[in-house]
């Protein structure tokens, strides 16, 4: 944000704002950042990230609370500390569940399934994002935008059948 001058600086600053993605923002004009920002990422110091609603005022402030209200958290903690190590242990996590033949045999062929609709999804994107299909008529594109949200569900589904039998 150095080099843009006020007029691109405002048009970039409503682009963000009416933006309804996500988008990962790292600059150092903090006036800009309150501004565009709804959440900040601080890294705290050895590996530890932590999540602020707001911009860099509201971590700040934030921050500061945080900070005012640690010696009385300590203090409330230490007791309970105390009290949690004459408890008995919490039981140990339930063993992982054997997969039958079949659901192993499903678990290997997924990867290789989730790849092609990956290598579909592309194709597919490519196609709407060119002008080519356009001029190819309503009803093919309506196919290919079809097929696009097929396969996006599609491996949506893949993906969480990979998840609950990986698990």
């Amino acid at each position: 944000t150095n080099d843009l001058d006020i007029e691109t600086l405002d048009l970039l600053e409503e682009m963000l704002i009416d933006y309804p993605g996500t988008v990962f923002l790292v600059s150092h004009d903090r006036r800009f950042l309150d501004r565009v920002v709804t959440s900040t990422l601080v890294a705290e110091g050895q590996g530890r990230w932590r999540e602020f609603e707001g911009g860099v005022q509201d971590w700040i402030a934030q921050a500061a609370r945080s900070s005012a209200a640690a010696p009385a958290a300590q203090a409330v903690a230490a007791p309970a500390a105390k009290m949690a190590k004459t408890e008995v242990a919490s039981p140990p996590p339930a063993p992982k569940r054997k997969l039958s033949y079949k659901e192993q045999r499903e678990l290997d062929a997924l990867p290789a399934q989730i790849e092609a609709l990956e290598r579909e999804q592309i194709e597919l994107a490519a196609l709407l994002a060119g002008s080519a299909l356009y001029s190819e008529g309503a009803a093919r594109i309506a196919e290919v935008t079809a097929r696009s949200s097929a396969v996006d569900a599609q491996l949506l589904a893949l993906l969480e059948r990979w998840t609950a039998l990986s698990d």
